[in-house]
């Protein structure tokens, strides 16, 4: 019995985290791209598990980390040092998809570079979380910690259900951006195509040709100018428009 009221007490409070996750939830989601949401994550991480907690999100693309989101820029030079020697907890966590910690970098010998950085910028625990953003990148939640106590139940089940809650969230704004994409470079072709049919449609009256050589026209054009057709189409319309308002 004594062994499980210090589980709880040592954890956050169930009320505590849920109003976190809520939180996280309306931050994340009222992002306009994914880069923006990444900002945010760092921010809202380092301040929800308080103790000066810095924070990153560290992101491998093409097999190449990289730190895209910091709520503190000095401290991420503690990232670029793993990816320089290819080594420590961001890059393990990545790697083996499980939580990685150190308490204390004063004796713990994993990473000793690592070790000497943080100790120039006053850090002395570090843990870090595998973050899954599917069809992105896999990387890691960092957080840097000046206190050694400070890598406790409390900040690793806070930290743990931000990591789970931001995936979901992430996939979600990844979502919605590309649809949007879609749907923006839908209505840029559906444009594109409109401006060259009607350009076609001038040529066709200018020159008194047929359809298939107003095409050629065009895009002969467009090739000497080096332009794509749709803008030699719009400057073609624009010019026949002009004439036209002509007394």
């Amino acid at each position: 019995m004594t062994s499980t009221v210090e589980q709880v007490d040592n954890g956050p409070h169930p009320v505590e985290l849920a109003g976190l996750l809520h939180e996280l939830t309306a931050l994340l989601i009222g992002a306009d791209d994914v880069q923006e949401a990444l900002n945010r994550l760092a921010t809202f991480t380092a301040g929800a598990v308080g103790g000066d907690a810095r924070c990153s999100v560290t992101m491998v693309g093409d097999g190449v980390p990289m730190t895209i989101a910091s709520s503190d820029a000095a401290f991420r030079v503690l990232d670029e040092v793993q990816y320089e020697t290819g080594r420590g907890p961001c890059l393990d966590a990545t790697r083996t998809r499980t939580l990685i910690t150190c308490r204390d970098t004063a004796v713990d010998q994993r990473w000793p570079e690592l070790a000497a950085k943080a100790a120039a910028l006053g850090v002395s625990g570090f843990a870090s979380l595998p973050l899954d953003v599917r069809r992105n990148s896999v990387g890691a939640l960092n957080l840097y910690l000046p206190d050694c106590a400070a890598v406790n139940s409390h900040l690793l089940i806070t930290a743990m259900a931000v990591a789970g809650q931001s995936e979901v969230l992430l996939n979600e704004v990844l979502r919605r951006t590309a649809q949007a994409k879609m749907t923006a470079d839908l209505v840029a072709s559906l444009r594109e195509g409109a401006a060259v049919d009607h350009a076609i449609g001038v040529i066709v009256a200018q020159r008194g040709c047929g359809i298939q050589e107003a095409y050629k026209v065009l895009h002969e054009t467009a090739q000497r100018l080096n332009l794509r057709p749709h803008v030699i189409a719009e400057r073609l319309v624009e010019t026949a428009m002009r004439r036209s308002d002509q007394p």
